[in-house]
């Protein structure tokens, strides 16, 4: 988990560094951008972990997508979209959840049914319909899925096997690990189109990890589009083996504020609301006419918080020598000078105590209302 956590934030540098060569003139390139973005496992109370996101923290999120007006697309228009057949909005999400755990059904489908927003579900065969402790899907459940319209199926391998496991089958050899693979990308095609009468044409690599040896066989099997766990943002001319994907953490806001935040022309979206674990003020994408604001954060719900550790940061200003009150338990700073942007970035962090590394940072980003700070002077 730790090495998929690095893949994913190392990605999410990568991926922001190369924003601007996203409105480059490319051959097949119609200037939409699809965001993909990918959860696992939910639950109404557990606490969050980097696979495992909190129910009502996905709800929070799926709020934030409908209040940024970025339209939530089927998997047939998105490749529809990519085959040149459609068009879509110059932003769109795509909702993606994999391996087939048992509170996709449960806790996120009747979400998505609240907000009418479709997803797929990438399903790996050894998992789905077994008595795994009773984690996993039963067919009658993904079936009340697709019979909804809102989900289609896609496939995540026969065995989900971990990258070790597939350099261990390619150290074997070129036969045994063509065999190897066949069985993978090629019998979880046929089960999963035979089971749900479903044409599959998508793959989602276990761990994100592939190699070379998987492209060919994809086209042989009829793969035409395969999702990594590197965040990025689809073009409609992105080679369909190695599409980008933000996997959704559930202890960790970066990919899922990056999916939200688009650089390809009609609207940017970097003040949409990312729902928080703690109150600050001012509020994630609120609009405030002080150009001297207080900036606070209400961490009293957090359990053995070391003081000493706290941190907070303000864009233009760095670090900042912000007060911790012992009694309420929050952490404020008033602005030293006139903000001058019409957005500033915030972010907090501590750690618990006896921890040698900091708890996830929190970001947030409120705007300013600059005609109205200038009244008056």
């Amino acid at each position: 988990m730790k090495k998929l956590l690095s893949i994913i934030l190392s990605g999410l540098f990568l991926a922001s560094s190369c924003l601007a060569q996203e409105d480059a003139e490319i051959i097949g390139d119609d200037g939409a951008r699809v965001s993909v973005l990918g959860y696992h496992v939910f639950h109404p109370t557990k606490s969050a972990t980097e696979m495992l996101i909190p129910t009502s923290k996905f709800r929070e999120q799926m709020e934030a997508v409908k209040a940024s007006k970025i339209p939530v697309i089927t998997l047939a228009k998105f490749l529809a979209w990519r085959r040149g057949e459609a068009e879509l909005p110059p932003q769109s999400i795509l909702l993606t959840m994999d391996d087939g755990w048992r509170s996709v059904y449960t806790e996120a489908f009747p979400i998505m049914k609240e907000f009418q927003f479709p997803f797929t579900v990438y399903l790996y065969k050894n998992y789905v319909g077994s008595s795994r402790g009773g984690r996993a899907m039963s067919y009658a459940m993904i079936q009340e899925m697709i019979q909804s319209d809102l989900c289609s199926i896609g496939s995540h391998s026969v065995s989900h096997p971990f990258p070790s496991k597939v350099k261990k089958a390619a150290r074997a050899g070129k036969e045994p690990y063509d065999k190897f693979l066949r069985t993978e990308l090629g019998d979880s095609k046929i089960f999963l189109e035979e089971k749900f009468k479903q044409t599959v044409t998508t793959y989602a690599y276990p761990g994100g990890y592939h190699t070379d040896e998987m492209f060919e066989l994809a086209d042989e099997l009829g793969y035409d589009n395969l999702f990594t766990v590197k965040p990025g943002k689809v073009r409609r001319d992105t080679d369909g083996h190695i599409l980008p994907r933000y996997i959704v953490l559930g202890n960790h806001d970066s990919a899922f504020k990056a999916a939200l935040v688009f650089r390809n022309g009609s609207r940017v979206a970097d003040d949409v609301p990312v729902p928080l674990p703690h109150p600050v003020s001012p509020a994630p994408g609120n609009l405030v006419a002080a150009r001297l604001p207080l900036i606070s954060a209400d961490l009293s719900k957090v359990e053995n918080l070391d003081p000493k550790s706290l941190r907070m940061k303000v864009s233009g200003f760095g670090q900042v020598p912000a007060d911790f009150d012992t009694t309420s338990h929050s952490l404020a700073w008033r602005v030293s000078r006139p903000l001058r942007q019409k957005v500033c970035e915030v972010s907090v962090q501590w750690k618990l105590n006896e921890a040698e590394s900091f708890e996830p940072e929190m970001k947030w980003t409120f705007k300013i209302d600059r005609e109205a700070a200038y009244q008056g002077r």
